[in-house]
């Protein structure tokens, strides 16, 4: 039986459900008088309190939701949010928890989580219905969607233009899917992001298909970012964290942290701005437009609008 928030989008409102499991156990397949041993899986938050470390997954080249900088270390706005749910579970459990990162690559992120090698992925992922038949989402916090990234001179290409178009994308991504719901497109499944860069560079696609904030992200870290376009916005989506299933309160204590989070920065408080804008305000290295800034903003307006408002002296 699930529970699930109402959205009014949900590919910008991932839902958090909480999942309670009934265990039928038929009685003609048990002795008479016999006990049987039910063994409880371990939750993460049981996990987390028992080891005191939070195990999470994330990203190397998504910038700048997660990646790494030129020391390796891992950093970016999911990455801070990931900081955050550690210091609320350290509050919750009344004990200190140590956040351990684990870089991932996407196509390695659910079978990850499925085997409890991570407690839970913060990177650029986004909400789809296939994936949440595997685990479940928090609430959204950011706001992305598919762009192309072509070489200058390549006309930008409305959907009824990609006819025939070599079009390359990170396996197992929804830039992978929305790329495929375009009629007669030649997807070419690639590893990675830099794999991807890489296609596009040598001209063997002609277009690279992945997160427009990502796209805008490895721009500001090349030689000749004057040399690429980017065009349109084949799919709008949510960013939002993946978790185990069957955890309702460790995603309980994640949502809270998240929509504190949002809560804070739509009221200007410190250190919530600072956080933010560190990755996405003016001076960021990839700035918001105007108009997805706005469409973040009332990403976590709709949040928060479907949760308790949370105490003043707790933000």
């Amino acid at each position: 039986m699930k529970t699930v928030q109402l959205s009014a989008n949900r590919a910008l409102l991932p839902l958090h459900r909480g999942v309670v499991t009934c265990i039928a156990i038929a009685t003609g397949l048990l002795g008479v008088g016999s006990t049987p041993h039910i063994a409880s899986a371990e939750t993460v938050l049981e996990k987390v309190s028992r080891t005191g470390t939070l195990t999470a997954g994330t990203n190397r080249e998504a910038l700048p939701f997660a990646f790494a900088n030129e020391q390796g270390e891992l950093q970016g706005y999911s990455v801070d949010m990931l900081k955050l749910i550690q210091s609320q579970l350290a509050k919750e459990l009344g004990k200190p928890v140590e956040l351990k990162l684990v870089a991932l690559t996407p196509e390695a992120r659910i079978p990850k989580l499925m085997a409890g090698e991570v407690d839970i992925v913060c990177d650029a992922s986004s909400y789809t219905w296939e994936r949440e038949r595997q685990i479940d989402f928090s609430v959204s916090y950011g706001l992305t969607g598919t762009r192309l990234l072509a070489k200058k001179g390549t006309v930008v290409w409305e959907p009824e233009n990609l006819v025939g178009k070599r079009i390359a994308a990170v396996a197992g991504t929804t830039n992978e899917m929305a790329m495929r719901r375009q009629q007669q497109v030649q997807v070419v499944p690639v590893q990675d992001h830099d794999a991807g860069y890489d296609a596009l560079k040598q001209g063997t696609v002609d277009a690279f298909a992945a997160d427009g904030i990502l796209l805008e992200g490895w721009l500001q870290t090349i030689d000749n970012p004057a040399d690429f376009v980017l065009a349109g916005y084949y799919s709008k989506e949510g960013i939002a964290c993946m978790v185990p299933e069957n955890n309702s309160k460790f995603v309980d204590q994640v949502n809270y942290t998240l929509v504190r989070f949002m809560e804070g920065y739509l009221k200007g408080k410190e250190p919530y701005v600072t956080t933010f804008d560190r990755w996405f305000g003016p001076q960021a290295k990839v700035p918001l437009s105007k108009d997805l800034r706005g469409l973040v903003l009332e990403t976590m307006q709709l949040v928060i609008d479907f949760k308790e408002e949370i105490p003043e002296d707790d933000l």
